[in-house]
């Protein structure tokens, strides 16, 4: 089991570095995405697939949408097809796709073995874990939410082309 641990933790914080240092936003957000997978196996093979779950569901998932329509925002303009074209290089997918196959082949593996009866464990529910996030986390939660509101404004706001005076000519007030 600690063999699984170690390639999750390798295929994160590879995926984590990738992620950082490429200079195309899809790139990065691609790397994102296996890191936050690879979170969610560990979360896993530690015993809390709640956990996992919601890693999966709300940052690799809802998260990650989000980030997606950021950068539709900010690339929209006429270069843009060009630039899509670019960003569907074959090329792109590989390193994503390798590191996502060895997640897939780990927890198949993971899943094949056997595992301690769940009565032997403590079951916590969702509603449990709301009344934690709710109760002595709440302002753990409203800041990463503040400081995800933060980042998204802040990448639209340096991400957003000024306007020149021929785009404004077509604009007219009427009272």
């Amino acid at each position: 089991m600690m063999t699984f641990f170690y390639i999750s933790a390798a295929v994160a914080l590879t995926s984590s570095v990738l992620a950082i240092s490429r200079s195309n936003a899809v790139h990065a957000l691609l790397y994102a995405i296996v890191s936050l997978l690879s979170v969610a196996l560990i979360f896993f093979m530690l015993g809390a697939p709640f956990a996992a779950a919601l890693e999966v569901v709300i940052y690799a998932g809802a998260i990650m949408v989000l980030f997606v329509f950021v950068i539709m925002m900010i690339s929209s303009g006429p270069g843009s097809i060009q630039q899509e074209r670019r960003w569907m290089n074959f090329r792109l997918w590989i390193g994503p796709s390798v590191l996502s196959t060895v997640l897939i082949i780990e927890l198949f593996a993971v899943m094949s073995l056997p595992r301690e009866p769940l009565s032997a464990r403590p079951v916590i529910e969702s509603k449990q874990v709301g009344i934690a996030l709710m109760g002595p986390y709440m302002l753990g939660v409203e800041l990463s939410s503040l400081l995800l509101t933060a980042g998204l404004v802040g990448a639209y706001h340096l991400g957003k082309r000024k306007r020149d005076d021929s785009q404004m000519e077509d604009v007219t007030i009427h009272d």
